[in-house]
């Protein structure tokens, strides 16, 4: 069995027929489903609010994989937990108290997990590694789906990967933005563990298809 983990982001699917969406993901061979929540400040759009997010959650049979790129994410822990996150993710640039923000999350029964920008070294987490179940390297600027994969990601995936395995954890690497067919190989020979990938699935008139190629790559 491959050992990567493939989270398809919901952002990326018609928003009149998210139900249907979350019955395909249910009957794809994806890990994880991936819920952008964007609050048009921290990112320029707007998408899900905790509703929205509840209903996908609830009809959902996969692990819930919820990505906050809001400010002050502190505020809505509980609530997201409630909706039914099984992991929340914060990013670094949102928050003045990522370690107390952490330990809400992992007191909630979730998994925590830190995203960054592209412009933020992978070195500003070290401090916290330790205390973090996953962590999301994004591929692209934040706020869109559909965009184009930046390359120079590969680089902070190794050196992170490199962090990880040199001090013995278990934390995953999660590469969110631009992935596809074309680039899931090399992103996953630098040391991801997980991969979103929105467009690649939803604009693909055989999604299912699409997760089970994304998901055999390596065997």
């Amino acid at each position: 069995m491959s050992k990567h983990l493939i989270s398809p982001s919901i952002l990326s699917g018609n928003f009149l027929e998210l139900g249907k969406a979350v019955e395909m993901l249910n009957s794809s061979k994806a890990d994880w489903l991936h819920i952008d929540v964007m609050d048009g400040s921290f990112v320029p759009n707007i998408s899900f609010g905790i509703p929205v997010v509840e209903a996908i959650c609830g009809a959902s049979k996969l692990v819930n994989d919820v990505h906050l790129m809001i400010v002050n994410p502190e505020k809505y822990l509980e609530s997201f937990s409630k909706a039914g996150a099984h992991q929340i993710t914060v990013h670094y640039e949102a928050t003045n108290h990522l370690h107390r923000c952490i330990y809400a999350i992992k007191e909630l029964g979730c998994k925590a997990g830190v995203a960054i920008n592209p412009h933020t070294p992978v070195e500003l987490l070290y401090d916290i590694l330790e205390d973090l179940d996953l962590v999301i390297l994004m591929s692209v600027n934040p706020g869109f789906g559909g965009q184009k994969f930046i390359y120079r990601s590969l680089n902070k995936i190794e050196t992170l990967k490199s962090e990880i395995v040199s001090r013995n954890l278990n934390t995953i690497i999660e590469v969110d933005g631009g992935v596809g067919l074309q680039n899931a190989e090399k992103i996953l020979q630098s040391g991801a563990d997980a991969l979103v990938a929105g467009n690649a699935v939803f604009s693909d008139p055989q999604p299912i298809q699409v997760i089970d190629k994304l998901k055999s790559i390596g065997l």
